[in-house]
């Protein structure tokens, strides 16, 4: 049974928390990790990718007690919103430190782990940037992380695509905003972490791999309107 690692898989509700039982149906063996735990979900790692160290330690411990990971999900996220005029030092840097350091830790480290039967990364970025900065920023420096991996780590196996899932109904918006969203979507409905979860459990599936160095827009369409 092949293993996968999800980070950001503490809150309910979530994408990542979606994509657990998904891949868990299609056969693999799923273990998660967060900066926190919760009544709710329980994960198997707790680890705080703000520290340049916990990247590698999350990767050897997973392998240490569970063995070789085959795919890398990378679904945590530093979020504080700010814009040109209000984001500070601090606050850019603890987004980079998360959103592009620790996911290129995390992938490095996986590289040197993988199979022979070789792995799949997915990772999940943003459009968000005007008002919300640094988060931007750094997604958009993930973007770049992700696609090199692809080229790079290609003659071992690995397959490497970021996903922009566009805006996706995980509780935290108010009606306005939803009733707001929903007609810019040609599907009719805004995206659930449920169709996240099926297009994550492609890519990272023996026919899905040959989808590699891609920013994909499994958005419901929210990107194509006019």
């Amino acid at each position: 049974m092949p293993l996968a690692l999800i980070t950001g898989a503490g809150r309910p509700g979530n994408i990542a928390s979606a994509i657990v039982p998904r891949l868990q149906d299609d056969g693999w063996d799923v273990v998660t990790s967060d900066v926190v735990t919760s009544e709710a979900i329980d994960v198997d790692y707790l680890c705080d990718l703000s520290q340049a160290e916990a990247p590698g330690e999350l990767i050897a411990a997973v392998t240490r007690e569970r063995g070789p990971i085959s795919a890398l999900i990378l679904s945590h996220a530093h979020d504080v919103e700010s814009g040109i005029h209000d984001t500070t030092a601090e606050s850019f840097d603890a987004h980079m430190n998360v959103n592009a350091r620790a996911s290129l830790l995390l992938i490095a480290a996986f590289a040197r782990q993988i199979p022979a039967t070789g792995g799949a990364i997915v990772a999940f970025t943003s459009d968000h940037t005007t008002g919300n900065l640094p988060y931007g920023a750094s997604k958009a420096a993930l973007d770049r992380i992700v696609i090199s991996a692809a080229s790079e780590l290609g003659p071992v196996g690995i397959s490497a695509n970021v996903v922009n899932p566009g805006p996706i109904d995980t509780g935290w918006m108010e009606g306005e905003l939803r009733e707001a969203l929903t007609p810019h979507h040609p599907l009719g409905r805004l995206g659930t972490p449920a169709d996240i979860a099926a297009v994550t459990a492609f890519l990272v599936s023996d026919e899905g791999r040959w989808i590699t160095g891609q920013l994909l827009h499994a958005d419901g369409g929210f990107s194509a309107r006019i």
